[in-house]
This record gives C-alpha cells, sequence and structure tokens, in this order.
C-alpha cells in the first residue's frame, strides 16, 4: 500500500491511503482515518491543530467516488482538526470553494471552540463579493474532535414506550435547570443537569413520559445577533448533525460532551423517560449568500444547498433561514440518515421532531408525499422504527401540509392548536371542529390509516407565549431582541382575559389562572399524544416576550423559584386521570357506534346543554359555546392476564366557554346513574374540596370551566340461586 509523508505547512507527518467509508474521522486503536465528501474541490488539506493552536495541514492524495480520504498513524483521539478545500471561486456558477476558510467536518463527532464574529469568516470579499475574501478563518471558528467512547450503557436499550401512551415534555436543556436550587451549580444548564435526581423527580411527578428536546445537534449563533450582543438560546442554526453542543456539557469540549450526553440518556431511561430530539435538517448556519463559510458552502455548494436556478449565487429558501439542504442528492440525503441512525444506535435517542419537515419533502417545489426523503426513511431498518414526529409546514407555497404526512409519521397538529385557543378565547366557533380536536382528528389522520396518535396536540411550544401569558397580553413585548418589536406573532388573538399585562386585580388573576387550566385541561383530556411545554405547569412567564429565539437569560429559563404549586398540582392531576384512563387516550379513532349490552349508550356522544344529544342544527351553530363528550369505555373490553373484564372506564366531559355560568343537564340511564367530579377547573388544583358525587340532572357549570366526570354505575342485582 502507498505511503507518503505530506505536509503543506509545519511537522511532517506519514498519510496512508485510508478507506473512503465510513465518512468523518475514525479511530482505529493506532490512528485514524478521516473521509470526506467534496464533488467539485480541487484538493483536500486536512488541518491538524496543536493545543496551543499550531496548524499542521496534510494534503489528502486519494479520493473514491468524489471522497477524499487518508490514514494517519499515531492521531488518535483528542486531536482538533478541520479541512480546507481548493477549487474554483464563482459565486455566479454556483462555486465558493476558498481554502482560506477552515471547515467543520460535516461527520464529526465532536466540536471544540466558539465561533467568534470576524470577517474573516465570510469567504467573499464584500468590496468585490465575486473575489474570494483571502484572510485565514481559523482562528475564529470551531474545529472538530477525533472521539472514541466506549460507554458502559449495561443493558441499556430504547424504551418504545406505546404512542398512546405517551405525554411529551418540550424543554430546553440549559434553560431547564439554570436556576434549580437542587441541581449543583456546575451541572446547571447541562445534560447532566437534565439527568440529576431533582430534574428527573420532577419529570416522573409530573407524569410525562419524554422529553422533547430543543436542538442538541452543534449549533452557532447568526452574524446579527452577535452584531448586537445576543445569541441564538433556540438552537435552531445548526453547523453539525452528529455533534452534541458542546455549551450544554459541564466537562468540556474535548470530547467529553458524548459521553455525558449519553449518560443523561441512560439516567432518563432508568427512570422510564424517553429522549426525542429536535432536529434541523432543512437548513443550516451558514445563512443565505451573505452569510459565513463555516462547512457546507465551502466544502461543496452546489452538492449540499439547493441553489436558485436563475441565479446560483443565491439560495432557494423553504425555511426563511436563508439557505436548504438540498436532500435530492444522494449524498445529503445520506448525511441525514447517517445522522439518524447514530443518533439511535449510538446515542440511544428514542425518537425524532422534524423541524419545518415539509422542506425535507420538497422533490422539485411541491411538498412530495413521495419523496427519496419518505422512501429513505421508511425503508430504513434503525430510523423507521422510533419515533417520528413533523413539523408539517415551511414558509414556501403550498408548505402547510397538516394531515399530510405519510405514516408512520406523526404530526404537530397546528390545526388542534389553533382550535382550541380559539374556543377558550370566547371566539364564536361552535364546536364542530373542536370534536374533531378532542377525539384525534379523524378528519386529518383517518384516511391514509393512521390512528388517534398521529396528532401530536399542543396548545404552546417553545415558539410564542408560554401558557401564563398566553391568557395575559394583548400584544407581544419583544424590545429585548433588539427589532423594535418588528419579531414575532403580531398579535394574539387569544387574550381574553380584560387586563393587558400584569395586573393586582384579584379577579383578573384568578380568571388567568383558570384559562391556564382550561386550556391544560383540554389537553390531557384530548384523545391523540399531548405535548407539554416545560414551564407550562410551573406558571413560567417570558415577560410578553413571543419570541424569546435569541434571550439566553432568565426570560427564557425555567424560574424554580417563582413556581405555582397548585397549577403543578393540577396539571400532574390531570395527567394522572390520563394515565390511569384508558379511554382517553383511545389507540383507536371512536366510532359513534352502540356498545352492545349497554341498554343504547356509545363510545362517543356529545351533549348539548339540554342534556340531549346534539343536533345537525347543534353542529353547525357557532353560538354554541357548551358541549359535553361522552366516552364510554366499555366498548375497548380490558382485560388482565387472565382474560377477564377489569374496568369500566366511562367519562362525561364539559366544556363551556361562555363567560357565565350554564345550566346543564347531566343524562341519566342507560349513559350512567351518577357522576364522580374528578377535575374541575374552577379549583386551583383541580380538585373539588371534598368528593362530589352528582346525580343525573340539573347542575350548573361555572363561566369558563371544564369539568371531568367519571361515570358510575350501579352494579347489576345478582340473582339469587333457587
Amino acid at each position: 500500500m502507498l505511503r507518503v509523508t505530506a505536509s503543506t505547512t509545519g511537522r511532517q507527518v506519514e498519510v496512508w491511503p485510508g478507506v473512503p467509508a465510513p465518512l468523518g474521522a475514525h479511530w482505529d486503536g493506532t490512528g485514524t482515518n478521516f473521509a470526506l465528501w467534496s464533488a467539485g474541490g480541487s484538493a483536500v488539506d486536512l488541518c491538524l491543530f496543536d493545543p496551543d493552536g499550531t496548524e499542521h495541514r496534510q494534503r489528502l492524495q486519494e479520493t473514491t467516488h468524489q471522497v477524499w480520504h487518508g490514514r494517519l498513524p499515531g492521531v488518535g483521539p483528542g486531536q482538533r482538526y478541520g479541512y480546507r478545500v481548493h477549487g474554483h471561486f464563482d459565486p455566479a456558477s454556483g462555486a465558493r470553494y476558498n481554502p482560506a476558510k477552515l471547515l467543520l467536518d460535516p461527520y464529526t463527532r465532536a466540536v471544540d471552540g466558539e465561533l467568534r464574529l470576524d470577517e474573516a469568516l465570510f469567504g467573499f470579499d464584500r468590496r468585490d463579493p465575486a473575489s474570494p475574501n483571502t484572510t485565514d478563518s481559523a482562528p475564529f471558528v470551531p474545529r472538530g474532535v477525533v472521539i472514541h467512547d466506549s460507554f458502559p450503557w449495561d443493558g441499556d436499550t430504547l424504551l418504545r414506550t406505546p404512542w398512546s401512551d405517551t405525554v411529551v415534555y418540550e424543554v430546553h436543556v440549559k434553560g431547564a435547570t439554570m436556576t434549580h436550587p437542587d441541581v449543583p451549580p456546575a451541572l446547571r444548564g447541562t445534560y447532566a443537569g437534565i439527568a440529576h435526581p431533582a430534574f428527573v423527580e420532577h419529570l416522573v411527578s409530573l407524569g410525562v413520559t419524554a422529553v422533547e428536546l430543543l436542538p442538541v445537534h452543534s449549533f452557532v449563533s447568526e452574524p446579527h445577533l452577535l452584531r448586537r450582543g445576543l445569541t441564538n438560546y433556540w438552537g435552531y442554526n445548526t453547523l453539525n448533525y452528529f455533534a452534541p453542543h458542546a455549551a450544554y456539557s459541564s466537562v468540556g469540549s474535548g470530547g467529553g460532551q458524548v459521553t455525558e450526553f449519553k449518560a443523561m440518556v441512560k439516567a432518563l431511561h432508568a427512570a422510564g423517560i424517553e429522549v426525542i430530539l429536535d432536529v434541523v435538517y432543512n437548513h443550516t448556519a451558514e445563512g443565505d449568500h451573505t452569510g459565513p463559510t463555516l462547512s457546507f458552502r465551502g466544502l461543496d455548494n452546489g452538492g449540499y444547498y439547493r441553489l436558485n436556478g436563475e441565479d446560483p449565487s443565491r439560495y432557494t429558501d423553504y425555511t426563511g433561514c436563508g439557505n436548504t439542504l438540498d436532500v435530492r442528492r444522494p449524498p445529503v440525503l445520506a448525511l441525514l440518515m447517517d445522522s439518524l441512525r447514530y443518533w439511535v444506535t449510538e446515542m440511544h435517542v428514542d425518537g425524532f421532531r422534524f423541524d419545518l419537515a415539509s422542506a425535507l419533502a420538497r422533490s422539485f417545489h411541491d411538498v412530495d408525499r413521495l419523496s427519496a426523503f419518505f422512501d429513505v426513511v421508511h425503508q430504513d431498518p434503525v430510523v423507521s422504527t422510533v419515533k417520528l414526529i413533523a413539523e408539517p409546514w415551511d414558509i414556501g407555497e403550498g408548505g402547510y401540509q397538516v394531515g399530510n404526512f405519510p405514516p408512520p409519521w406523526t404530526e404537530w397538529n397546528g390545526k388542534y392548536r389553533d382550535t382550541v385557543r380559539d374556543v377558550w378565547s370566547g371566539a364564536k366557533v361552535g364546536v364542530r371542529d373542536l370534536a374533531y380536536r378532542l377525539t384525534g382528528s379523524s378528519d386529518l389522520y383517518r384516511s391514509d390509516g393512521r390512528r388517534p396518535f398521529a396528532s401530536v396536540n399542543f396548545v404552546t411550544a417553545h415558539d410564542g407565549f408560554p401558557m401564563a401569558d398566553l391568557v395575559t397580553y394583548q400584544d407581544k413585548h419583544n424590545e429585548a431582541n433588539g427589532e423594535d418589536n418588528r419579531d414575532g406573532e403580531s398579535h394574539n388573538r387569544n387574550w381574553n382575559c380584560g387586563v393587558e399585562g400584569p395586573s393586582d386585580d384579584r379577579g383578573v388573576q384568578e380568571l388567568r389562572a383558570r384559562q391556564v387550566r382550561n386550556h391544560l385541561a383540554t389537553l390531557l383530556l384530548s384523545t391523540g399524544v399531548p405535548m407539554l411545554t416545560a414551564g407550562d405547569e410551573l406558571g413560567r412567564t417570558q415577560g410578553g416576550n413571543n419570541n424569546a429565539y435569541c434571550q439566553d437569560n432568565e426570560v427564557s429559563w425555567l424560574d424554580w423559584a417563582a413556581i405555582d404549586p397548585d397549577l403543578w398540582s393540577f396539571v400532574s392531576h390531570a395527567v394522572g386521570l390520563r394515565r390511569n384512563s384508558p379511554v382517553l387516550r383511545q389507540e383507536a379513532f371512536f366510532e359513534g357506534s352502540e356498545i352492545p349490552g349497554s341498554g343504547g349508550t356509545r363510545d362517543l356522544a356529545w351533549f348539548a346543554p339540554n342534556g340531549e344529544q346534539l343536533t345537525s342544527h347543534d353542529w353547525f351553530d357557532n353560538e354554541l359555546q357548551t358541549v359535553g363528550m361522552y366516552l364510554d369505555g366499555r366498548g375497548l373490553r380490558l382485560r388482565d392476564q387472565r382474560g377477564r373484564p377489569v374496568v369500566d372506564d366511562s367519562w362525561l366531559i364539559w366544556l363551556h366557554a361562555g363567560a357565565e355560568p350554564v345550566d346543564v343537564v347531566l343524562p341519566g340511564a342507560p349513559w350512567g346513574d351518577g357522576y364522580e367530579l374528578a377535575l374541575a377547573t374552577e379549583y386551583a388544583t383541580g380538585l373539588p374540596p371534598r368528593p362530589t358525587a352528582l346525580p343525573p340532572g340539573a347542575t350548573q357549570l361555572p363561566g369558563r370551566s371544564v369539568w371531568a366526570l367519571r361515570v358510575l354505575r350501579t352494579p347489576a342485582p345478582v340473582p339469587h340461586a333457587e
């Protein structure tokens, strides 16, 4: 085998030809193989960095199928490295090769160093954009790290919690524990902080079964934020799809972040909690044509990105972030799939939520259910078996695709969010659409064979107001973002509490608190998969900021010193009702069909305030603000291990969005012989001060309230033996 001694600068290093696969840097015990895809580059320099920052460049002499590769004996874990790619610089044709720019390996498993804003980051000369900027960017950009991690998983495996049993908790790694008094200061804001018993116990006590982590792929802040002295807090600005974000590590960035992430997953799994990653494969941190050259752009601009067909110096932007990855190209699709498999097989994550997933499914222009992305995901023996959640929209034409992703995908159900918010805002929208949302959105997910759990139901998410602010602020207050309050959704159509902003009025405070409980009760009593936003169970506020993506401070962090213990009790109680009641987490759509032997009840029925089932007129009456949803669980035929029936699980749930109390009639036999009030939103914790059993007949619902009534049945008489 041919060996060469190669160096363009610094020490002489022996370079073996190596192999073209796998891509990335892989240590074999005595040396490291480096492999990088670049279809149009004319030469590639591997750049090794000493601890003091001294750079040594090694020219890779071997190429196989557009992959540049070489093996360096003696190079091992902890080695910092990057690449410089030579080639044509002609933005007008889409070529942006510039060896003055140090480039991060897309396949590196760990990233060391922070991005520092400097003119050297940009591949073009601002005075003449058609000419390259020849200033060296190496002092200002992160480097890859060669790692070797033999983590002791000790039998840990994916939990594979059934979708119907899943309760998702969307949370930011840093913000979760930055102020937690029981987490040691050195661990706050880190993967180790998430794994700390104090935080894990909070999750377990709340009853959630999965954490959905905001992006943990290595990311950097956009230049426009750095110029304003801000940073990207949410992390939707990915630079690398394999490396866990080093700033969330308590042990540094030399590879220890990989071990710490694995330890977090292992601890959460031990507590019965799955780990779902929010992943951003639709665009990268390099932005539009005016953005920095950090990795993909310098490696192969036209190979990684969708360029504008009329002007290849620009990008096709379906994401609103300046560029769109071209998943139609096999090397890019392979990058995505290799990343997904890595996080499942090596990092043991249980699933993914795909940011702006419609952008990934665009073949040429339209969103395509038969795109290569879907085909490869569905056929992959690893990725197809984990939880897959789509954010089913992007900003391009035709990008809103709620209900249109194929099996086995689930979706963030934006229609659920909008409908529930409209109802509790007091908007006169009737109950027809609400009925679909409460029962799993069969209008969206049934036609292609999906189940109710295809609907990931949510009312709030990281993007927008938290729950407390949703019922407090009529207008956004994003002044701290430095954009003159122009960013974020312009108006809160769901505000209806009379006084905008904080108030000392006790009546206003109680109304807002009840509205928070109404939203959360609706969410947790709906069929489908509920997603809670971290802090909504504690009463967290962002002070009216509805776009806190750049607020890495107390605006965004969970405030453990100002929690609402009653609200926490309310949410944990509602989650408990759901967990213990199979009919509230139905695996199949309700049919509205009569249950044999029930005397005439149906698995699903809808009641008007007068105690009669809704008429055709009622379904189209936009003035109707009160509805009773009857769920009969006897048709589920739940049985124990010996096959014996074990539960009669039936509920009558009233939702009343009107401001004034309303008289309703609780239906009698055969629907129920009585009712137990198990949850009522007029109470701070959801529990009446004493057990409340109600007979069939008239009762009164308070204004703006949810009641969950457990159906009571008189046992059938036992025949006397003759």
